[in-house]
């Protein structure tokens, strides 16, 4: 099976696995359950329940053990995102190729639907899972409850909305980022392996890997940022500029953060080498993070 047909059949399992953890659109409240169902179905690569899938099948993980963990990490993304785009955070009006949430709905309703999807996800991971250890599934809900808040992602926003206007160094910069994008990612790669019989120099390998391609993702974004259109991005392009935020095209110039993209590409080849064959799938995932965009 070729990448792009293997990818299709997970982007499809992951919908309907996401489809079926959240409430019906006609259970009350409604409008609330129309929010989130709106913000999650019907868009977006799903990166991360990609990761999860290919990180898994390196230990031989159970499909149906592995939807559980990216329908979590999904969640977590599309929640983050919701609040990101308010007029309190990025103030953005489009996502995915359509109006935010906040917009299609009102604020109220967007910051309570980011709300409902966090919970869902530790609702989602926190159920019982064939074949994974108790204790090997509190591991995943301590890792996603890192990942999620002030250490993590949360953690990473609050750096970036204080660093709007600042001159920041490329190490602070990584720093923001390892939080703010690579947290949730290093989660999605460590969720999948431990759904697996992933042992402890495994998930040091995956992680050191995983905080590669975190900080590959967001080199290319701020890139996408400065070079690609709005049709292409399916967001508001230039935000990052308008904004006067740090990045790394802003702090490099395009021509040197490619160059850093292609070192960060190859750093994460290098560290999946020792997995073999199995891994195909984490080094054709990299490959594309890169390739979607120059």
């Amino acid at each position: 099976m070729n990448f792009s047909t293997w990818m299709s059949g997970v982007q499809q399992r992951t919908e309907s696995a996401l489809e079926a953890a959240l409430p019906a659109a006609a259970l009350s409240p409604v409008r609330l359950h129309e929010a989130m169902r709106y913000s999650v179905l019907g868009g977006g690569k799903r990166v991360r329940p990609l990761l999860c899938h290919a990180a898994g099948a390196i230990f031989g993980a159970s499909a149906g053990a592995i939807d559980a963990a990216a329908v979590a990490v999904e969640l977590i993304h599309a929640y983050s995102l919701v609040h990101d785009d308010l007029p309190c955070m990025d103030d953005d009006v489009l996502r995915r190729g359509k109006p935010t949430c906040h917009v299609e709905f009102d604020e109220a309703t967007a910051l309570l639907a980011g709300d409902a999807l966090q919970t869902l996800a530790f609702h989602t991971l926190s159920q019982r899972m064939a074949g994974i250890a108790p204790a090997r599934q509190l591991e995943m809900l301590h890792l996603l409850s890192v990942a999620s808040g002030s250490r993590g992602m949360a953690g990473g926003q609050a750096i970036d909305l204080a660093a709007v206007g600042q001159q920041l160094s490329i190490g602070e910069l990584e720093f923001m980022h390892i939080h703010k994008t690579g947290a949730l990612i290093r989660a999605a790669v460590l969720l999948g392996a431990h759904c697996g019989e992933a042992v402890p120099d495994d998930l040091e390998r995956l992680g050191h890997f995983a905080n590669r391609i975190g900080l590959l993702f967001q080199v290319v974004d701020d890139i996408l940022d400065a070079e690609a259109s709005t049709a292409t991005l399916g967001k508001t392009a230039g935000k990052d500029a308008a904004q006067n935020k740090p990045t790394y095209v802003n702090i490099l110039g395009a021509g040197e953060a490619k160059t850093m993209a292609g070192k960060l590409r190859q750093d994460a080849h290098d560290t999946l080498a020792p997995f073999g064959e199995v891994a195909m799938r984490l080094h054709e995932i990299t490959d594309f993070i890169v390739e979607r965009t120059f």
